[in-house]
């Protein structure tokens, strides 16, 4: 039992480390598989289990004899479960009707079908086959297949069934059967029991009659041979081992010159014999060479995990040991057998020395050949074979005493050694080295590996890429260091190339899909979005078309930066070419990225997500150079570009910069001499001969423009990002296709959906487009693609006849407003803008003056000093002086922001013009509209009280206090909310406060005392509402503030029409 159960551990263990190595994620599984084959393994254990020192002399008799009567039971209860077994088995064996049978045997053409237990059987040994010649993923593969079988036990297989040979032993066996006539039969006569155990074959070998079912004890005496062939094989492997080693260890023997006396006397192939195995135990002082030489020997085949046979003598000759070889193994052991080399002879001594006393004499020299690196330095590798054996011996040792910032350095000998060695293990072994070289590879160490596996790859070919590279990158796919889950990332591209399409287009895309949803570097992330970009670029499965689509969504809307900008320079280009091959550019790809922009706008009335309307649109304008590639390739002309003569070169900005060279159309067409016979031919084409025919060109005219257009009429026109994202998509879609598609194709459209003109301006259906995003969209996306005068004479007219529009209409000016905000963003129109706004100053229209009145305000942001000072400040100037009161007060914000984006010189420099707009302030503010002088002057007031604070000369800073504190008096009478209260008129009375402190004391005393009243009301205010609208100045008449007040107004200089407003109710 014991026996059997030993014999049956060795390859369970290894497909479970194998699983466990290559799957991580069916660990658990394994573990339940582990805990159930324990259990049952548990049944068999037997009386030699049983720890016996538990049970000495001096413990209980009375608790011996209990455990004698459980091992009783014991037995008593494995035998029925054995005998159950056996029933059970036979039982299943038996499955096939009698009459079906007999059928099979009178027909032999007619196969018997495969029974449950047979399946099982050779699934179990063709897995075992694929583990032991490294088909690693295949046989990961095969074990998913079959899920519903353990390949880690052989009982799962049968309850009683003895494991047969593996597949090899099986195939070179199958010739040597002798099948036996019906009417003869073997006989043993006279033969004793143990003779009988001694020569009994393999079951398989003795026929069974059906009739008679295999007994318990036959079966475990199968057990028991198989054991013993086991540890028979072993012990042969091992002495083949040693066998190699002392030939290496006697031709070395040859070559000293301390054993020059014997070396031509030695036969060419001597003994065993001749090489003594130990010291002499009488001569314990003094070191046998020869001995120390074979003991390393011994200490270096521990290393290897070969286990060496103690029942076999060890001083066997080697001839008669390959002679019990197989012809075919021994063929193959003495490949590795160093060749033989002429004898070299050495001068004899004219001495009268004993050998004996020479050898001794010798022993004193300090020669270290009794470990593992004396082993190897003393002898001397005479082939490339054994040099590639010594490589794989001696480099897991060098590498750990190799300093890491050097370790480098080994990667050439390492991946030299991988390529050569003849050892699957030893191979398995290096790469493992290599992939673990280094702990935390920096970006230049990952480099010099990637080049290492890349030549390793196409020396070697893709079945050992796919056996040998591919389960060192999954082993490390989940390592806690971020660089080493970078080197995989890594390497799954630089593989791509040289691994079978199969592999690449489903085990390493699934690598890599788990690496871009569960990792959480963003240096691993972007890896692996350039790898996948590099599949993309050898995929040609169409099935994986659709997971390639989900990867490019997942990648764009990765929340790192670093993961956008590698998806739209490398995936998205490699993913879109592919597409184009497949014909799902305009049939599926662009048209599913418009059902997400529409979708977004339908589902965003009262909120859009601005994040995924960017990331689908980013999108969108990445695909303008494939589409216009695709444009080129399929036009009528495609076939007459021909590279012949000379051919006009392409303007440097023809086409927009491209963001990686993935997008540039001239690699995608091919080269730039190619593209540029094509954009000749594609310009004669569009100019003259038009698009008949031309379907790649007719869908982006027909369905493109137009739905997007209609996306375009969709956007909210105050979300300043949508407005930007869709100009800047116009914007490289016209520069790409052309200034003539632009002037024939796009701007027609364009002006279809605006129809500007007079007819329309009191339509109230003309007008609605005009409200839109579609008027900034068109005219910083199209009419801003081109700069030459005419293109900047119509983008004038536009904004013009735009402005005129939507002032006499009386319309929103949100489109104007987006309008001036996008351009006014590039210096380059802000004269062109000013010239649109000069024609509103002049305009007959009161309604168009005060539109231009207002525009001010967005241009001056970010407006050069020369130009506020040339044509801004008379514009305003003009304005402000209008006949009409509302043109005039239109003025007022621009004028607000010349004081907060002029500089500080410039401000000192205009000291009287601030002082007059504070004046302005404090006479118009009382009697304005309430909306103005809560959002414009009371604002802007606290703004200039804070702006005095910091002024240097006391004469100006006093000035302008003065006049503030006359404005904050004059404004103190009007109904101030709460939040206006605490955010803007408080705190600019307290910056005022500051400002009268060190300039004007008598000042300070009635401001603390606004401040302090402000207060009071601002926290009575939930307790207590106010009636009416009820003035600060009314509330200061408390006899005590009042008696205060009056005190110091005798010490006031102010002039008393402004003190009497102080009093003043509301009118």
């Amino acid at each position: 039992m014991a026996a059997q159960s030993s014999a049956l551990s060795p390859l369970p263990g290894l497909h479970h480390t194998a699983r466990q190595r290559f799957l991580p994620n069916e660990a658990s599984q394994g573990s339940a598989r582990r805990s159930f084959g324990t259990d049952r393994a548990g049944s068999i254990s037997t009386l030699d289990s049983l720890d016996f020192a538990r049970y000495s002399d001096d413990g209980n008799r009375e608790a011996d004899e209990r455990v004698a009567v459980l091992e009783f039971e014991l037995r008593k209860a494995k035998e029925t479960i054995q005998a159950l077994r056996a029933n059970l088995t036979q039982a299943a064996e038996n499955e096939v009707p009698l009459q079906e049978r007999k059928n099979y045997k009178s027909s032999p053409e007619i196969q018997e079908p495969m029974r449950p237990l047979e399946k099982r059987a050779l699934n179990f040994l063709v897995n075992e086959f694929l583990l032991k010649n490294s088909y690693k993923l295949t046989s990961i593969t095969f074990s998913d297949e079959n899920h519903d079988q353990d390949f880690e036990l052989w009982d799962d297989v049968g309850l009683n069934i003895p494991k047969p040979p593996d597949l090899l032993q099986l195939y070179r066996d199958f010739g040597n059967h002798h099948v036996t006539a019906k009417d003869v039969v073997d006989v043993a006569v006279g033969v004793d029991e143990d003779e009988l155990e001694a020569t009994t074959p393999i079951m398989g070998n003795v026929p069974i009659f059906e009739t008679t079912p295999p007994s318990i004890e036959q079966c475990l005496l199968v057990q028991k041979l198989e054991d013993e062939i086991n540890v028979l094989n072993s012990e042969k492997w091992s002495l083949m081992e040693k066998i190699q080693r002392l030939e290496s260890e006697i031709d070395f023997l040859k070559n000293d010159n301390f054993a020059a006396s014997r070396v031509c006397d030695v036969a060419p192939h001597p003994s065993l014999e001749q090489v003594p195995l130990s010291v002499s135990e009488d001569n314990g002082r003094y070191l046998d060479i020869k001995s120390s030489e074979n003991d390393s020997k011994h200490g270096s085949t521990e290393g290897t995990n070969l286990s060496a046979s103690a029942g076999v003598d060890s001083r066997t000759s080697k001839d008669d040991t390959l002679n019990s070889v197989p012809s075919k193994e021994r063929q193959k052991m003495s490949s590795y057998v160093p060749s033989a080399k002429a004898a070299v002879h050495f001068d004899k001594p004219n001495r009268k020395l004993s050998a004996a006393f020479h050898q001794a004499l010798l022993s004193f020299c300090r020669m270290s050949a009794d470990s593992r690196l004396g082993s190897e330095v003393s002898r001397i590798a005479d082939s490339e074979k054994s040099v590639m054996l010594m490589l794989g011996r001696c480099l897991p040792h060098i590498v750990p005493n190799v300093l890491l910032a050097k370790r480098e350095e080994l990667i050439p000998l390492i991946l030299c050694t991988a390529c050569l060695h003849p050892e699957p293990k030893e191979r398995d072994q290096l790469l493992h080295i290599l992939f673990n070289l280094i702990k935390r590879p920096d970006d230049e160490q990952r480099q010099m590996i990637l080049t290492g596996c890349v030549a390793f790859a196409r020396h070697v070919g893709p079945t050992r890429v796919e056996a040998e590279l591919l389960p060192q990158c999954w082993e490390q796919i989940s390592h806690k260091y971020p660089e080493r889950r970078l080197l995989v990332a890594e390497s799954c591209g630089a593989l791509a190339p040289y691994l079978p399409k199969e592999i690449r287009s489903s085990l390493v895309l699934s690598m890599l899909q788990q690496m871009l949803m569960e990792d959480k570097a963003d240096l691993v992330r972007e890896a692996v979005i350039k790898s996948l970009g590099i599949i993309m670029g050898y995929i040609d499965d169409p099935d994986k078309y659709q997971q390639g689509f989900e990867l490019l969504l997942s990648a764009l809307g990765d929340p790192s930066e670093r993961v956008v900008s590698a998806t739209h320079q490398v995936f998205l280009p490699a993913y879109a070419a592919w597409t184009t091959e497949l014909g799902n550019l305009q049939f599926h790809l662009i048209p599913t990225l418009l059902n997400k922009i529409e979708k977004l706008l339908r589902e965003g009335e009262h909120g859009l997500d601005e994040h995924k309307l960017h990331m689908y649109l980013s999108a969108l304008q990445s695909l303008i150079p494939s589409l216009f590639a695709l444009v080129l390739q399929n036009a009528p002309f495609t076939s007459k570009a021909k590279l012949q003569g000379e051919v006009p070169q392409i303007e440097v900005t023809r086409f927009p910069r491209p963001v990686s060279p993935l997008q540039d159309v001239a690699t995608i067409i091919g080269s730039r001499e190619q593209l540029a016979a094509l954009l000749q031919l594609y310009d004669y084409q569009l100019e003259h001969e038009g698009t008949t025919g031309w379907e790649t060109l007719l869908w982006v005219v027909n369905q493109l423009l137009p739905r997007l257009i209609e996306i375009v009429g969709k956007i909210n026109v105050a979300s300043t990002a949508c407005v930007h994202e869709f100009s800047r998509f116009f914007w490289r879609l016209c520069r790409t296709f052309g200034k003539i598609f632009t002037n024939t194709k796009v701007k027609p459209q364009f002006q279809e959906i605006l129809r500007l003109s007079e007819e329309n301006i009191d339509s109230i259906a003309g007008n609605g487009v005009l409200t839109k995003a579609t008027v900034p969209i068109y005219a910083t996306g199209v009419l801003t693609c081109y700069i030459q005068e005419e293109d900047r004479k119509l983008l004038v007219g536009f904004l013009e006849d735009v402005m005129t529009m939507l002032s006499l209409s009386h319309a929103p000016l949100d489109s104007l407003k987006a309008s001036f905000v996008e351009l006014g963003a590039n210096p380059a129109y802000h004269e062109l803008l000013l010239t649109v706004l000069w024609y509103g100053v002049v305009h007959t229209s009161a309604l168009v003056r005060c539109t231009a009145a207002r525009m001010f305000e967005l241009t001056l942001r970010g407006m050069s000093e020369a130009l506020v000072d040339k044509r801004v400040a008379p514009a305003l100037v003009t304005l402000s002086s209008d006949p009409e009161f509302s043109v005039r007060i239109a003025t007022i914000p621009a004028f607000g922001t010349i004081m907060e984006t002029v500089t500080q010189r410039e401000y000192q420099d205009q000291h009287s013009l601030h002082t007059e707009i504070i004046k302005t302030f404090g006479r118009v503010g009382p009697n304005a509209e309430p909306r103005f002088r809560d959002e414009f002057v009371i604002p802007h007031l606290h703004k200039l009280a804070l702006v005095n604070n910091q002024q240097s000369v006391d004469s100006k800073r006093l000035d302008i206090a003065t006049h503030l504190f006359e404005a904050y008096s004059a404004l103190s009478c009007c109904f101030i909310s709460e939040d206006l209260m605490v955010n803007h008129f408080l705190p600019g009375l307290k910056c005022l406060r500051t400002d009268m402190e060190h300039l004007s004391p008598e000042h300070e005393v009635i401001l603390s005392s606004m401040i302090k009243e402000c207060e009071q009301k601002v926290e009575n205010k939930t307790v207590q509402e106010p009636q009416g609208s009820m003035s600060i100045a009314a509330s200061l008449v408390s006899e005590d503030t009042k008696t205060k007040f009056l005190n110091k107004m005798g010490q006031l200089t102010t002039s008393g029409a402004m003190l009497a407003n102080v009093f003043q109710r509301k009118k």
